[in-house]
Order: structure tokens, then C-alpha cells, then sequence
């Protein structure tokens, strides 16, 4: 796939700013979409509030990666409708423009492990039930589901990428950063839950690899893939993790109280990513201590 064309919509975010990276050094000609101004040649600049992608299809694109939306599950409790826009109703608007005027252009939705919810079993294979928990996760399962029914009934090659707890420079929001941001406010910091809930991180580096594989191996056929390392981690170690990393001497404690949204545990069966070729190159200590070192 060297020397293809490709767009990232959302290519100033965390994700689409490293992938946009990682793809021109393997040799293919990235193109960026978001609502930044910049004087960039290969760019271009969309609306914030209702965003329109005809014109930008009549070029002749061979992947369009869908980074854009919001990943914030508290702001979508709060915002449900902003972010019914921002993380549904624009993948609809995506796909509607490359049916209308780009028909061969594959489409990559970066779509959450929020689809699951809290799985009756883990590790959460993607057959397994979808039973979000907060308006995040049900907005982008409508958008998996619009990506499966414009591969089902016009034929657009779609693939939607569950990704689980993506982490690394750069990122300024989320479970790592909000410990940063506590930890140089006092000594003495609260978390949510019991620290007993887990997740399963990949590091910036392996997640914009792993989406590289599937332009290159996976088929589009309106599927899923998950997209994570497999292992679980518990919010208690992570947070342990951050602030020895960070030299941080004061105190801190688990409230116990739930916040809105929010699943108890997850771990991934990631057999179709390994299908594709992917092995972890980062573990967890390591990304955090990069991630760390960024942050100082």
C-alpha cells in the first residue's frame, strides 16, 4: 500500500497527529482534515458545528481514516447531543460523501471498547454482546453499525477499530493525564472507584502500527476489530505507576463511588489483530515512563 493516498479526518488530534506521522515515514502520500487553520498544502480545514465532506471526496482518496469525534465519556453524559454530532452523526456524513463521490475509497472508523460496556465475560471477544454504558458508547456503536450498513448495502469498504485505552505523548486528557494534572495541584489527590477496575492500554506507538496492518491485511467487510495488548491492568497499579514516575510524594485513596459511564472491567481477545500480523513493542511500565518523561 506505499504511495497510496490517504486522509486523516482529525489529524491534529492525539491519534490522528501520530498516525499522520507514522504513515508519511512508510512512504504514503497522508492528507489531513480538521478544524485547525494552517497554511498546510496537502490539508483541509472543515467546520466546527456541521462539518461538510462533499468536496473534499471529489479528490480521489484510496483509505479514509476517521479519526475525529470526541473520546470524553463524563462530557457525553453531560453533552449527549454534541456528542451524538461529533462521534454518529459525522461518520454518517463521511460515509454518505464517499458513497456519493469516492465509492472506492476504503473507510477505518476509530470506533471504543465503550461499545461493550461491562462484558459478561472477558477477555471481550468482538462476537460478543454490545451493551454500552454511557452515551459515548452507544454513539459509537451507531456509528460501527452505519459503517456495516453502507458496506452491506452500497458496498463501501468499511472497517470499524474498537480501540481500548490508547496512551502516549501528547495525549492531554483521560485516566494518565487527570493523575498528572492532580498530582501538581496537591498532595493530596481522590480518584473515583476502588482502583479494582481495569483496562487494557496500548501505547501510541503500537496502536498507529496496529491500524497500519489493517490497511495493509484486514479485509473490509463492514467488520470489527479489537485493538489493545490483551493484558489487563488495574486502575490501582496505574495510578501507583504514574505518580512513582513522577516522583510524586504525597497521599492518595480510592473514594469508591462509581462515576457515570464508566465500566468496571475490561481486557481484550485481540486473536484478529494477531491475525494481522501484531505483536506489542511497548509494555505498559515502559510507555508510562515515556508518557512520564513527556509530561516533566
Amino acid at each position: 500500500m506505499k504511495n497510496k493516498k490517504v486522509l486523516i479526518i482529525g489529524s491534529y488530534g492525539f491519534i490522528g497527529t501520530h498516525l499522520k506521522n507514522y504513515l508519511e515515514l512508510k512512504g504514503f502520500d497522508v492528507w489531513g482534515c480538521d478544524i485547525n487553520v494552517t497554511e498546510g498544502v496537502k490539508y483541509f480545514r472543515i467546520n466546527t458545528e456541521r462539518p461538510t465532506f462533499g468536496s473534499i471526496f471529489s479528490n480521489i482518496f484510496d483509505i479514509c481514516i476517521n479519526c475525529s469525534g470526541a473520546a470524553n465519556v463524563a462530557a457525553s453524559v453531560e453533552e449527549p447531543r454534541k456528542d451524538f454530532y461529533l462521534n454518529t452523526v459525522n461518520v454518517f456524513e463521511i460515509l454518505e460523501a464517499i458513497h456519493r463521490e469516492s465509492p472506492n475509497c476504503k473507510f477505518i472508523n476509530l470506533s471504543s471498547a465503550a461499545v461493550y460496556g461491562n462484558p459478561k465475560s472477558l477477555p471481550v471477544r468482538e462476537i460478543d454482546n454490545r451493551g454500552p454504558v454511557s452515551p459515548y458508547g452507544w454513539h459509537k456503536l451507531q456509528a460501527e453499525d452505519i459503517c456495516t450498513a453502507f458496506h452491506d448495502l452500497f458496498g463501501i469498504q468499511t472497517i470499524s477499530l474498537r480501540i481500548f485505552s490508547a496512551y502516549g505523548e501528547g495525549l492531554k486528557k483521560q485516566l494518565l493525564w487527570d493523575i498528572f494534572n492532580k498530582s501538581r495541584q496537591s498532595d493530596y489527590i481522590e480518584f473515583w472507584g476502588t482502583g479494582n477496575e481495569t483496562r487494557d492500554f496500548i501505547y501510541i506507538r503500537d496502536l498507529v502500527h496496529a491500524i497500519y496492518l489493517v490497511i495493509n491485511n484486514a479485509v473490509f467487510n463492514g467488520g470489527y476489530i479489537n485493538v489493545a495488548n490483551g493484558t489487563e491492568v488495574s486502575i490501582k497499579d496505574v495510578v501507583n505507576l504514574v505518580l512513582k514516575e513522577l516522583d510524586w510524594k504525597g497521599e492518595h485513596k480510592f473514594i469508591g463511588q462509581e462515576r457515570a459511564g464508566d465500566p468496571s472491567k475490561w481486557v481484550a481477545d485481540i486473536t484478529r489483530l494477531k491475525d494481522l500480523g501484531y505483536e506489542q513493542s511497548v509494555g505498559f511500565d515502559s510507555g508510562v515512563r515515556k508518557y512520564c518523561k513527556w509530561l516533566m
